[in-house]
């Protein structure tokens, strides 16, 4: 599938108006995860149906956390990164469960390196997308109706978090933190989940 409209139509018939349609996009770094879920809700809402879009980065642990120099940099991400716990007791497993929710969420402020709260209030009949990173993690088992994967090749992943992250530094600094942060744990990720095979979705 490569068409947002197409998917949309797919979420759209697939959804319940008695409890939540929960939706992952998953995908590596640059994939385009956050354009494709704003594109989805955009469509989903314009037809009349609520969405919702969390994405998984708002989930992690402080840097004092997930910057821990007695792993490597790899592990760290992979490992150390976010707060999945939180996310499932917190959101999915209450939404799967209840069909709905109304509470306060922590969100991780980067700005700040702290959490700020928001409400969430999410009805019955509604579309929640979460996106981001290894989705398909058994710490995350449970939480999604649909799963979509995006198969981006790597080389134009790259060239887009190039032009991305330079918050990061230079194209020297960039490069050299996913080579020795991001793509490993990615590699990781793949061998030991194969994401292509077991998500309901490919987006190419």
């Amino acid at each position: 599938m490569n068409s947002a409209r197409e998917l949309t139509e797919y979420i759209l018939a697939h959804r319940s108006e008695d409890a939540v349609y929960m939706v992952g996009i998953d995908g590596a770094g640059g994939s385009g995860k956050s354009t494709l879920s704003e594109e989805l809700c955009s469509m989903i809402s314009a037809n009349g149906t609520d969405c919702e879009i969390f994405h998984i980065d708002d989930f992690i642990h402080p840097r004092a956390v997930r910057y821990n120099d007695e792993y490597p940099q790899w592990e760290q991400y992979y490992y150390l990164q976010w707060r999945y716990d939180y996310f499932m007791e917190n959101v999915a497993l209450p939404l799967r469960r209840d069909g709905e929710l109304s509470r306060v969420v922590e969100l991780y402020d980067k700005e700040n390196d702290s959490y700020l709260l928001k409400s969430a209030d999410i009805r019955r009949g509604s579309i929640v997308i979460t996106e981001g990173v290894f989705l398909q993690r058994e710490e995350l088992r449970g939480a999604f109706d649909l799963m979509v994967y995006m198969d981006i090749p790597k080389e134009v992943r790259l060239e887009r978090v190039l032009r991305r992250d330079g918050y990061i530094g230079d194209t020297e600094a960039i490069l050299r933190k996913y080579e020795d942060r991001y793509f490993p744990a990615e590699d990781k990720y793949a061998g030991m989940n194969d994401p292509q095979s077991s998500a309901d979705i490919i987006y190419k």
